[in-house]
């Protein structure tokens, strides 16, 4: 009897060790954290804003879907212009003295802040990525602008407008956040038509995808983009189905001029556009990066991007020579997307999530990635403006800090399990710090 108790005893202490293990709070280790902070990141995802000169119009282009337009929501704790951390970037950016957010000490930072920007005029930006350690950021923008040049800053176009041609009267009634979302998409529309000096839409497919779509990507990737980016998730769930050219051909004749299609008709003709935006993408050798998190407005649908909802875009053979980027990581079917990146062409960001998690929860989405496609893994910060006192570098500042913090935990417990060394460790994080986006856009190593 006493010998089955030791054996029972000994038993539950086994079962219980890899529990303990999981709870216990892993230290990440010094000389990996040394590391990673040395390395010149390539940030895969921001919205940075431009410089804007005394007299010059606010910058209003960092976001072809502004959240301006939606019905207040609640905002999660981190991204609060009150959480505290924000503390500790003013301090590490603009030497920020206080340990509070009173008003006083928040003037006294925007006249600091000021007085740097009217200094550094259109270095401002790239002044911004020095302090953080980051040679380039992917900016996320209808159009760049002062301060935002290559090689620091990279343009990825907003191309969902050229998907949505008719009317979106029946889409605006049936979500209230479709209804502030649509009419951004209508104006861009408007003006990618009237830079190609075209007054009304084509009257046939053929001619809009020959004259309107195929002609903006050409001009797009002219200007310096090297990536297209859709927010289809804001506008409609990211169900691309296998595109019906013929009735797509059929829909956008018979409402060109006018009209209303039903959802079904107008949901056909969105896939063959989309299928043909990402065709053209890949042949122009422009990458195809898409929304895929839990966003923001009251009414959105998380369901509605699922990556999982990508899959037949992602098995279509006729869309191999296309890069593809899970923008966000798809937060939080994080697991999806860790199955899906076994696909050739399709790699993953885990920007946003840099600011929604804490190091922690973040370093263990980044372990499962790791474990299974580290090339396929890349580095974003999703930095955008709160405002003056919290804008797109102090975002930015968090997220690049607890991305550092979490790929340092997430490597510091595969080493410990004995999966990888130190030496890989290292290999690892400059690859998902930088290498990955190098050999993905085809950048010049530094």
């Amino acid at each position: 009897m006493k010998r089955n108790t030791v054996a029972l005893t000994t038993f539950l202490a086994l079962l219980l060790l890899p529990a303990q293990r999981q709870n216990a709070q892993v230290t990440a280790d010094p000389a990996l954290v040394a590391e990673i902070n040395k390395i010149r990141a390539i940030d895969n995802h921001a919205h940075p804003l431009r410089y804007v000169g005394e007299g010059e119009r606010t910058d209003d282009e960092s976001d072809a879907l502004p959240l301006e337009n939606l019905e207040p929501f609640p905002l999660p704790v981190r991204l609060n212009p009150s959480n505290p951390e924000f503390i500790n970037a003013w301090s590490n950016l603009y030497g920020y003295n206080y340990n509070d957010m009173s008003d006083a000490h928040i003037h006294e930072l925007l006249r600091t802040k000021q007085r740097l920007m009217n200094e550094k005029s259109d270095s401002y930006p790239a002044w911004l990525l020095d302090q953080l350690n980051i040679e380039t950021m992917f900016a996320n923008r209808i159009s760049t602008g002062r301060g935002l040049n290559a090689p620091r800053f990279r343009w990825v176009a907003f191309d969902d407008a050229l998907m949505f041609p008719l009317s979106n009267e029946a889409a605006k009634k049936s979500n209230r956040d479709y209804s502030g979302f649509y009419p951004s998409e209508e104006r861009l529309l408007k003006r990618y038509l009237a830079d190609l000096h075209i007054n009304s839409l084509p009257a046939t497919l053929d001619e809009y995808v020959a004259k309107v779509v195929t002609l903006t990507l050409e001009r797009q990737k002219h200007d310096g983009a090297v990536a297209i980016k859709f927010e289809a998730a804001y506008l409609r769930k990211l169900d691309f189905d296998e595109p019906n050219e013929k009735v797509a051909r059929r829909v956008y004749a018979r409402y060109a001029k006018g009209g209303e299609p039903s959802p079904s008709e107008y949901k056909t003709l969105q896939d063959y556009l989309f299928f043909y935006l990402a065709r053209e993408a890949g042949r122009l050798g422009m990458a195809v990066h898409i929304h895929t998190i839990d966003g923001a407005g009251s009414y959105y649908r998380p369901g509605g991007s699922n990556p999982l909802l990508l899959e037949t875009v992602f098995n279509d053979p006729t869309l191999r020579r296309t890069n593809f980027v899970i923008v966000h990581g798809g937060y939080p079917f994080t697991k999806q997307t860790a199955s899906l990146m076994s696909k050739p062409s399709v790699y993953a960001d885990f920007s946003a999530q840099t600011f929604l998690l804490y190091p922690h929860a973040l370093s263990e989405i980044l372990r499962n990635w790791l474990e299974f496609y580290p090339e396929k893994v890349l580095f974003g910060t999703d930095a955008f403006s709160f405002g003056p006192a919290v804008d797109w570098g102090e975002v930015a500042w968090l997220s690049n800090t607890t991305a550092r913090q979490a790929l340092a935990l997430a490597l510091t417990e595969m080493m410990n399990d004995g999966e990888i060394t130190p030496e890989r460790a290292v290999e690892l994080a400059r690859m998902v710090l930088r290498e990955n986006a190098v050999k993905l856009y085809a950048l010049k190593a530094n």
